[in-house]
């Protein structure tokens, strides 16, 4: 991904994360232009606001449409923010640049599908417009980056991802589960990527934002999406997760920025110091893991010589109570020694497939 863009010149001349802000749904010219007003002197770097809005079910409010767009022309003239919108089609892509949105970006349900995204891509290449990628509605990571990676191969230089977390179908007090890790795991693969990360879809709850915006600043995200309304128990669109500017403007100095790094030598001779126990309790855990994996392929051979199956139903069992069980114990999250214990089932059955087929 390209180095010098639009969001990396933003974060170089603001000096820390950046700010879109704006209505789910455009849905009047004044409701659009007091939210605009509103956020004027709060930093704010994109205006956002939906104005094509396809919901699961027809029949409610589904965007004001082009109209919306014009109502962003004014917002650009007179409060100088600039604006950006969703697209989902090249028609959307055509309306939004000959009305002079600075910024488009592709939706969660749009990233799902790449047929979808390969026409954005076609439309998109060429036209020099910053384009933000929402991550796809289910955890995967392949189809987030290959959105990306359609774009980046149309000429569609000037990218960033936007984190607006996952549909899981697990209970959640959020409404899209964070499930951080992928995000993490993008930035991971496109250091150079700018990401920006959604409270208001991930939380769908108002009284959430604080927190999860808080987490995506610790986790050094370049940035926040916050659904900002001068009615919002009143809003057209996803009322609960919309505040008033003036809510945004509370939310906003009560969060805290942290430092990259220090200079500080106390503190860099100390991290220095516990990052080398890490290293040492990791070189255990790896050794645990070759010793426990030893014995499953002895356990393999035992069973191949006596003509047991691979799979015993009750011992897994067995292991996956009793092992987050001890974690909680010794005050180890028990659902993430679950899920480790999952991996090392899987690995296990894989070894003890590998030894029952090789030849006699």
């Amino acid at each position: 991904m390209q180095i010098d863009t639009y969001f990396t010149r933003r974060l170089a001349q603001k000096g820390q994360p950046l700010l879109f802000a704006g209505p789910c749904s455009a849905e009047t010219e004044e409701q659009v232009m007091a939210t605009a007003r509103g956020l004027q002197g709060l930093g704010v770097d994109l205006f956002r606001a939906g104005i094509w809005k396809p919901r699961t079910r027809p029949g409610s409010f589904e965007g004001i449409g082009t109209e919306g767009l014009r109502w962003l022309q004014r917002v650009r003239q007179e409060t100088g923010l600039a604006v950006t919108v969703e697209v989902a089609t090249p028609r959307h892509v055509e309306e939004a640049l000959a009305h002079g949105v600075d910024v488009v970006w592709i939706g969660a349900r749009t990233t799902v599908n790449p047929f979808a995204v390969q026409e954005l891509a076609e439309a998109l290449g060429g036209t020099g417009v910053p384009v933000m990628v929402k991550n796809p509605v289910n955890p995967d990571l392949a189809l987030w980056a290959g959105a990306l990676e359609r774009l980046d191969r149309a000429g569609v230089r000037d990218l960033a991802a936007i984190h607006r977390g996952f549909s899981t179908g697990a209970p959640s007090k959020y409404r899209n589960a964070p499930t951080w890790g992928i995000a993490i795991e993008l930035k991971t693969r496109f250091p150079e990527l700018p990401l920006i990360c959604d409270p208001s879809h991930i939380t769908g709850r108002r009284d959430l934002l604080l927190p999860v915006a808080q987490k995506a600043l610790d986790l050094d995200y370049d940035g926040l999406m916050l659904e900002t309304h001068p009615d919002p128990d009143h809003a057209w669109s996803d009322a609960a997760q919309q505040v008033t500017p003036e809510r945004l403007g509370e939310i906003l100095r009560e969060l805290k920025h942290r430092y990259r790094s220090t200079d500080n030598a106390d503190y860099l001779n100390k991290a220095e110091e516990l990052r080398q126990k890490m290293d040492v309790a990791d070189q255990d855990i790896i050794e645990a893991l070759a010793r426990r994996m030893a014995l499953v392929e002895e356990l393999a051979e035992y069973k191949k010589q006596n003509n047991v199956k691979i799979l015993q139903l009750d011992r897994w069992n067995e292991i996956f109570k009793s092992r987050p069980e001890w974690a909680a114990k010794l005050r180890v999250n028990d659902k993430f020694v679950a899920e480790l214990y999952k991996l090392i089932h899987i690995e296990s059955i894989r070894k003890q497939t590998e030894i029952m087929q090789r030849p006699e």
